[in-house]
């Protein structure tokens, strides 16, 4: 199916205000952003930029102050608390730099803990294709504390995966691993939009693993200053230097 003139995601005039008077802080300033299913994108900025702000907001794990954010056409803002926490087990993959396994579970338990947990059927040959693409399939059977750093994070992509999400957040997903087992995940995160048509949104501060993105958005101050299709590293290095400068 042509998923690219499907909206995953959206902001519309969103604004993110933290504190009143003299302490106010914009968050975020009048921001208008879509994201296009089946995309892999990449928010950078300098820190107080807002960029995990955006993801959380967009995410529904904050508020806006004003303006709306949706998934799938849907109005986060419409939603009871109930019916925000269901929107986010069902339509929503999350991916943590603390990988935020059970310990006591195995790799496959942890694989499915989120749909087990809602009283839903696994679909196993989704699973069974997830599992090998991430590259733990003799794996499932170990603890946390049995797996590298990096086959920790595969399992947690491949759990945000799992439940088939409409959209998946990554919050500096490689930040805790070595730059090869960053690499490794990296290539997983973009094969599952390539080969599993999975629509991404990827925070990072590293321009490397940015350029693996279909689009890089650049925050300053609570707005978008600046968007990039398809850049390189090189590039990627040299806005964020103009905007620090």
């Amino acid at each position: 199916m042509d998923t690219s003139s499907i909206t995953a995601a959206r902001v519309v005039n969103g604004t993110k205000i933290y504190g009143e008077g003299e302490t106010e802080v914009r968050a975020l300033d009048e921001i208008n952003v879509e994201f296009q299913a089946g995309e892999f994108t990449a928010i950078m900025g300098p820190s107080g930029s807002g960029k995990s702000t955006l993801m959380h907001c967009v995410a529904g794990l904050d508020t806006l102050t004003t303006g709306q954010s949706f998934i799938n056409e849907v109005s986060l803002s419409d939603l009871s608390d109930r019916e925000l926490t269901l929107l986010r087990r069902d339509k929503v993959g999350f991916v943590f730099q603390a990988f935020n396994l059970i310990p006591t579970l195995k790799a496959k338990e942890n694989l499915t803990l989120p749909m087990d947990l809602a009283g839903q059927k696994v679909d196993s040959s989704w699973l069974d294709q997830i599992v090998d693409a991430v590259g733990i399939t003799d794996r499932l059977d170990h603890r946390p504390d049995q797996l590298s750093g990096g086959q920790q994070q595969r399992v947690a992509v491949a759990r945000a995966l799992v439940s088939q999400p409409a959209i998946v957040f990554a919050d500096e997903p490689t930040g805790n691993l070595d730059s090869i087992t960053g690499n490794e995940v990296l290539d997983f995160l973009r094969s599952a939009v390539d080969d599993l048509n999975q629509t991404l949104v990827m925070v990072t501060h590293d321009a490397a693993a940015a350029s693996r993105a279909d689009r890089v958005l650049f925050l300053a101050d609570g707005k978008i200053v600046e968007e990039l299709s398809s850049p390189s590293s090189e590039e990627i290095f040299d806005t964020l230097k103009r905007l620090d400068g």
